[in-house]
């Protein structure tokens, strides 16, 4: 069953608390990103653990191995469930970070980041100051079997390549999919490559990064149980 990941991409510690509790037992999983780790840092996992809660910290190391081997190993001391790398570090990173992760696995999932989901075909070919031909999925693909051969548990990816990934990498690679938008809330903003829970889940997707449907809503809970429910539609 896959599970869903509810993003705290919020300014304040109280904002993440507040969250958490009006979610209540309707959500297990959250992620903590770059914007409230900056300021509050391991505080801010001590909490959700306490709490009973899963992590994925979403910080999307991106340095020189040993860097990086640091980086994971004061991660995964922390006791979080989920810990994420630039997959375009390349396989030495990679292997590095699965090392480093090693007295904690495989309790603590370690995956890589492959292309964001801000990009769209247009935004990624100028990225690279490259026209035509290669692809988004041509480098997430790349990128995916490069970290399936450092030994990641999986990717972070859109689920525009969840497919492709499975296909190649083995049903058993794990898929981590932000850029879900529920049926009732498909307006677009900064993300380019979206989908609906149901779809993303039907496609193969293990896990999938909701923030704002969330966070926005007048019952966060409430919102919680409906993306469950679309995710479990045939």
């Amino acid at each position: 069953m896959a599970k869903l990941v509810i993003a705290l991409d919020v300014d304040g510690i109280e904002d993440m608390s507040r969250i958490c509790a009006k979610t209540g037992d309707a959500v297990e999983w959250f992620k903590i990103g770059s914007v409230l780790f900056s300021k509050y840092g391991p505080e801010t996992v001590h909490l959700l653990k306490k709490k009973g809660k899963k992590v994925f910290l979403d910080l999307k190391y991106h340095d020189i191995p040993n860097t990086v081997a640091g980086a994971v190993k004061n991660a995964v001391s922390l006791g979080v469930d989920m810990v994420n790398v630039h997959a375009s570090g390349g396989l030495a990173m990679m292997k590095a970070a699965v090392e480093a992760a090693k007295s904690r696995r495989p309790e603590t999932l370690v995956i890589a980041v492959t292309v964001l989901t801000s990009f769209d075909q247009a935004s990624f070919s100028m990225s690279l100051n490259r026209e035509g031909g290669y692809t988004i999925a041509d480098h997430v693909r790349y990128l995916a079997e490069t970290a399936r051969e450092a030994g990641m548990d999986g990717v972070v990816c859109s689920s525009h390549e969840l497919e492709m990934i499975k296909k190649s990498c083995g049903a058993g690679f794990v898929a981590v999919v932000p850029g879900i938008r529920p049926s009732w809330e498909l307006a677009g903003d900064d993300q380019r490559r979206v989908m609906t829970p149901g779809m993303a889940v039907r496609l193969g997707a293990d896990y999938l990064v909701v923030g704002r449907p969330v966070l926005k809503a007048d019952n966060p809970a409430e919102a919680a149980i409906r993306i469950f429910e679309e995710m479990e539609r045939p």
